[in-house]
Formats: structure tokens, C-alpha cells, sequence
């Protein structure tokens, strides 16, 4: 990594080779639930969200039509599906998972991806606030701002991990490291995730009608979830999924360690479901909205081995290989136990279950494959500025490219911005295939460069807004930008398999149907609110974006 930016996704956690892939025995936590709920709670309506990250629609129908008595199977013949449904662009986990619980796109919430940068805030460590201070900071919410990124518990110091992990606080934001978050200049503090976001989330609406809330997810920085109030969730477990696995990689390098990962989250869910916390310790009730998100199916579709195995889909782009397979099964048997448990605590009649994911990936034909290092173009770029421009700062401030280049710039000048989008345009290489075969690229692998203010139109966001990226670029379908031979998808971009995921409402009250009509997982939010007999104009994004709820009913 280039010291001239702060980070830069494709060279950031992409060390998927398959040397690095070890096979172990692993152990996931066996699907119970605590004894039983109270009567209160088998009144009160409830919403289960699931969001399985990585999977499209086209993996639904196909894992449904093959296994027609799974738990997935049962979610869709019960329920109401969507299947042309889109996540917001950038097809990444913050936007995606930030559209279901605040019903707005970036434009509207702020947070364009979970490593970004801010044009008015001052770096990470600052102490000198002056008006005098240079502006621009990058904004690293990802494992990189856990006090311990290593450990399972982020840092909390628990004995006996991994068994330990669901003695993890519910409040993750006492594990992150404030000195990695970038400083506001008016009050000279840092950042916090939550603090970043410009609107509410559904968790601090139901929370403010004296509801409980939990939900669970990879990342301490999840704490942005708790809306600018940070009181949003009142249980919010976080096992970093980037740490130390104990095999000499993190989580996601081994899908059976994925797996296990996953596990702990369904534990701490089926605790909740049965009116206790995630922890399984302490009797609080069955939360009126809670959840979590699964990552197995994602790191399935990345990794080209695992345990033996090739991971991503068969040659018609459309079966699932091996590895694949079983994390689609496994996400179904853990659905099942969680359905289940409803049943067992007779919640089964007063929760909906929504099922929909943060984003999709691509590219699912292995042969459209092609990896493209985002490194030496990026430094290019910033040469042929510095060429004519002696004694400027490198023209590249920060960069996420995943299967998409977004790019803030130091200079953000109209002629800066052309000046980025023609070098980019113009830049040919060579990068490899599926096989790790030579294979030509040309404009940068991309298709179309969005510069300046034509990126701010593109979001829909201000022209000058701090946050929106100074560069945004397409890729060519098919393109992963890394540094390395080994992943074989990504997301992040505008890919349209990166966007189509499925949406299923399946629950009381719940028509069976299926609609081809064009919806956004943003209408998540506001339909959760409808389910829990609250007003979605609550939402600050709804009312700004005007979010429809989704029609379940007739």
C-alpha cells in the first residue's frame, strides 16, 4: 500500500491463495434454543431479518427448485417473493446492509462503502483543529478499527475463544479503537461509525416505541447500525470475521471455517429468539426486530478452493460448485433451526421472516474471469499528475476498487477529474484468467468513468457533498480488481449480478405471491416498520427518498 493513500480495497484483505487454504476439522455450535418465551412476547409482532450476503436471486430459485422440502423452499412457498429486486450502487455490505434498516441509498445516508474518506473531516489522531488544518480523512470502518483485529472478540480479552465468543459485549463500540477514526473539526473528537451516518435506522425507531432490538454482524464498526443516537440496538453481537481462525488465517479463507463463524451468530440468535441475549445469560424478551447476517455463501463464491474443493460455480455460471453447494445447504439448515425455534417458543404466528442479502457478487461464469492489479494503475495515475504538476500531492487522496474503481481525489477540480478519467480510459495492461493465465485488459478494465460532478449526478448526491466519491467507474463484467491469482468474485460495484438479490416476506398476514415488478432492498426498511404496526415516515431516508414499503398483502 502506497503511503500517498490511505487504503486501497483490492490490495486490503485480498490474500485468497489457495496454498492459504487448510483443511481442518471444525466444530459449529449445535442449533438450540433457551426454554421459552414469555406470553408478552408471543402477543407481539416480530420481525426476523436475514440477510444471506453474496447470494442472488437466480441461487434461490435454483437451490428451491432442487430441494423443494428445505427451510428456504418453505420461506418462498409461504411468502411473498421479489424477484427483480436491486441493492443500492455501490453493491457493497455498508450501503447494502444500511438500504434495509434506514430505506435510503448513499446519497442519503452517507457512507458510499465501509472504507471511504471525507473531504471535511481531519485524519485519524488529530489534535491540532484549527481552521489552519489541510481537510480530508479517510474513514476505515472494517476490522482495521477494532482495538485487536486478531482476536475473534475484537479485543475484548475473553478467555477460551473461539467457545467463548457469545460471552462478547452487546455493546461493540467500547472495542473500537477511536484513534483510528477520522477527527471533526468542530468538536476535535473522532468519528464513531454510528456518528457517521446521516440518517436513522429502524432499530432506533422501534427502539423509541419501547421495543427491543439485537442483531448480529462481522464487524465492530457494525456499530454505525445504531444510528446516530448509538442507542439504536440494545443487543449488537460482532465477532470479528477477520481474525485469527486459528489455522493461520482469518475466517473467511476456509468456508468450513465460515461456517463455524456463521454458527455462532445462529446461536446467538436462537438465545434471543427464546427471550434471552445472545449470550444465553440473562432473561431481557424476545426482541420485536432482530437478525443477523451470514457469510458463507459469499466467501464460497470468492475462494477458488477450499477443504479440497473448488469453490464459485460450475462452468454454465449457473450451478453452484461444491464448495458453493454446501454453504447454500448449510444457510439453509440454519434457517431451518431458527424457523424452528420460532415454532418451539410458538412465535411462529406473530413473526415475519424477510430474507434478502447486502449485495450479490460477480462474476458467476468462470470464464468471464479477469484480474486486473488496481495498484500499478493507481500509482500511474498519480505519476502522470505529479509530471505536470511538481509539488502536488499525489492526485489519488483514497481508493476502494473491488469490481469497481471509486476514487476521492486531492484535487477535486473539474480539470483534475478529467484529467483521472482520460488517464484511466486510456490505460492498457495485462492481468490473468481464471487459471492465472495471461490475459490482456484494456481502459483499465472499466467501461464507463463517472468524474467530478458527473460522479456526484450519478449518485443523485450534492455536487461538492464531503462524502461522494470524486471518481466512480464502472468495470467491465467480469473484472476483479486485485493484486492477487486468487479470488474469482467480488462485489462493490454496479454489476448487475453484484445487485440482484432475493427479497422474501414470508409470516402472518403474508400473501403467497411472487412479483417480477422492479423493487429496492432500500424498501426493506419501511415495510419492517408497516410489520411492527409503525409509521415508516418515522425513517428520515424514507421521507427524503420517498421509500415505498413492499406490498404483501391485499
Amino acid at each position: 500500500m502506497s503511503a500517498s493513500r490511505p487504503f486501497r480495497r483490492a490490495l486490503h484483505r485480498t490474500a485468497w491463495t489457495a496454498t492459504a487454504l487448510l483443511t481442518a476439522a471444525v466444530v459449529i455450535p449445535a442449533a438450540t434454543a433457551p426454554a421459552s418465551a414469555s406470553a408478552k412476547d408471543k402477543a407481539s409482532p416480530h420481525v426476523l431479518l436475514i440477510s444471506v450476503d453474496g447470494m442472488h436471486q437466480p441461487d434461490l430459485a435454483h437451490f428451491v427448485a432442487a430441494h423443494p422440502r428445505s427451510a428456504l423452499a418453505s420461506l418462498v412457498k409461504r411468502g411473498s417473493s421479489w424477484t427483480h429486486a436491486q441493492t443500492p450502487v455501490p453493491s457493497d455490505s455498508f450501503p447494502g446492509m444500511l438500504a434495509q434498516v434506514t430505506g435510503g441509498n448513499p446519497r442519503t445516508t452517507g457512507l458510499y462503502y465501509d472504507a471511504s474518506y471525507d473531504h471535511s473531516l481531519l485524519p485519524a489522531g488529530t489534535t491540532n483543529c484549527s481552521a489552519s488544518m489541510p481537510r480530508g480523512a479517510a474513514i476505515n470502518d472494517d476490522e482495521s478499527a477494532d482495538l485487536d483485529p486478531d482476536r475473534l472478540d475484537a479485543g475484548q480479552g475473553l478467555s477460551g475463544l473461539p467457545g467463548s465468543i457469545l460471552q462478547m459485549t452487546g455493546t461493540p463500540v467500547g472495542l473500537l479503537n477511536a484513534a483510528s477514526f477520522p477527527v471533526d473539526p468542530a468538536t476535535c473528537t473522532a468519528v464513531l461509525p454510528h456518528q457517521q451516518l446521516r440518517v436513522n435506522t429502524v432499530f432506533e425507531v422501534v427502539r423509541a416505541h419501547g421495543m427491543r432490538t439485537a442483531w448480529s454482524d462481522k464487524h465492530a464498526a457494525y456499530d454505525v447500525l445504531q444510528g446516530p443516537s448509538g442507542t439504536g440496538i440494545q443487543d449488537l453481537f460482532t465477532p470479528e470475521i477477520n481474525s485469527d481462525a486459528g489455522n493461520g488465517s482469518d475466517w473467511t479463507k476456509d468456508n468450513a471455517k465460515t461456517q463455524q463463524y456463521d454458527g455462532y451468530k445462529v446461536q446467538a440468535v436462537l438465545n434471543e429468539i427464546g427471550g434471552l441475549d445472545h449470550s444465553g445469560t440473562r432473561r431481557v424478551g424476545t426482541p420485536a426486530l432482530l437478525g443477523l447476517n451470514f457469510q458463507s455463501v459469499s466467501t464460497a463464491e470468492k475462494l477458488p478452493t477450499s477443504g479440497g474443493r473448488p469453490g464459485g460455480y460450475a462452468a454454465d455460471g449457473v450451478t453452484p460448485g461444491p464448495v458453493l453447494a454446501r454453504a447454500l445447504s448449510f444457510i439453509d439448515n440454519r434457517i431451518g433451526a431458527l424457523l424452528q425455534a420460532l415454532k418451539d417458543q410458538h412465535l411462529d404466528k406473530t413473526t415475519t421472516v424477510i430474507l434478502s442479502a447486502k449485495h450479490g457478487q460477480s462474476p458467476t461464469d468462470p470464464a468471464a474471469l479477469l484480474r486486473i492489479p488496481d495498484g500499478p494503475i493507481l500509482d500511474g495515475l498519480d505519476a502522470a499528475w505529479a509530471a505536470g504538476h511538481p509539488g502536488a500531492a499525489p492526485l489519488v487522496a483514497a481508493a476502494t476498487d473491488d469490481d469497481a474503481m471509486i476514487v476521492w481525489l486531492s484535487d477535486r477540480s473539474a480539470a483534475a477529474a478529467t484529467f483521472a478519467k482520460d488517464y484511466l480510459l486510456g490505460r492498457d495492461g495485462i492481468g490473468n484468467d481464471i487459471h492465472g493465465n495471461a490475459r490482456a485488459y484494456r481502459a483499465s478494465g472499466l467501461t464507463t468513468v463517472y468524474a467530478g460532478t458527473e460522479a456526484a449526478a450519478y449518485f443523485e448526491a450534492r455536487a461538492g457533498d464531503p462524502r461522494v466519491p470524486d471518481l466512480y467507474a464502472l468495470a467491465q463484467h467480469g473484472v476483479v480488481f486485485t493484486d492477487k491469482k486468487g479470488k474469482i468474485a467480488e462485489h462493490g460495484g454496479a454489476d448487475p449480478q453484484d445487485r440482484n438479490v432475493p427479497i422474501v416476506i414470508s409470516g402472518p398476514n403474508v400473501d403467497h405471491a411472487t412479483s417480477e415488478a422492479e423493487v429496492e432492498t432500500t424498501q426493506i426498511a419501511p415495510t419492517i416498520l408497516r410489520l411492527l404496526a409503525l409509521d415508516p415516515r418515522e425513517l428520515q431516508a424514507v421521507r427524503l427518498e420517498r421509500t415505498k414499503a413492499l406490498t404483501i398483502d391485499d
